[in-house]
Formats: structure tokens, sequence, C-alpha cells
């Protein structure tokens, strides 16, 4: 299983998302890759955001190292699920699919349901952290199941 999580600039939500997904994907012994990207360009080769470094190292996951990477099309090969934190996002990403089999591969990370962007507020780090990890958990019981 390969999954791809995406937000707008790649270095807060989805970085989250990729570091605790990954690190229970790896307690579980699960062998499945895990990345993330943005919409946006802006942050290419950035570490993500010191404040969503500092939420996931709290409770023992290292997101330093990964580096925001731009969503382009070649990217649909490369995933099997594309998984979009907010509505804007999603139909940026879908903007972008060339088929079915393309747009069949993305969804809502949180079905029917948004990830709140804590950029402009310190105080969403842990409450968006938290909503993150409890859906990962989630997910992983959804996608053992099929």
């Amino acid at each position: 299983m390969k999954i791809l999580m995406v937000c707008l600039g790649n270095i807060c939500r989805s970085p989250l998302a990729h570091g605790i997904l990954a690190h229970i994907v790896k307690r579980e012994g699960l062998v499945w890759e895990i990345d993330s990207a943005g919409t946006g360009d802006w942050h290419v080769g950035q570490a993500p955001d010191r404040r969503s470094i500092a939420v996931a190292q709290h409770h023992g996951i290292d997101i330093s190292k990964q580096r925001a990477q731009h969503f382009t099309p070649i990217l649909f090969q490369r995933y099997d699920r594309i998984l979009v934190m907010d509505q804007q996002n999603y139909k940026d990403v879908l903007s972008l699919a060339s088929n079915e089999e393309d747009k069949n591969k993305v969804a809502l990370f949180i079905p029917n349901d948004m990830v709140p962007d804590p950029y402009y507020d310190n105080n969403l780090f842990l409450p968006v952290f938290q909503l993150i990890e409890n859906r990962c958990k989630e997910l992983i019981s959804e996608l053992q199941e099929q």
C-alpha cells in the first residue's frame, strides 16, 4: 500500500499525517509506503513547520527530516491512495487527474470533513495532531479490511 497525504503547503497537516501514519504502520509491522505533498509549491524543499515538528516530537514521532514537495500529476502513478486534508485541496488534486483511475485514488483524509489548518493558530497544533492520529488508526483498520 502506497499512501500520499496532501495539504496546501506540505508543512503542517500533511507532514503530521505522513509522520503519524508511518509511525503506526512501522509499529504494526506493515509494509506500506507513506509520503506527503502540497498543492502549493512555495515551500518545496523546506522542513515541516517548527510547530508541527514540536507537537510530533512531543508524541515520540520525528518528522524533522521530511521535506515539502509539490503535488504533480506524476504522483497519481506512484500512489494507491491520495488523501487530502480539505475540500479545496481535494478539488485541486482532482483537477490534475487525467482519468477515472486517478480520480478514484483521491479521497478526503476524514470522510465528509476536513482537517483544520493550524498555520495561523498555535493552539490548533495539538488538536490537529490528535485528530490526525485518531483518523490514522481508523484508516489502518479500514485499509486492512479491504
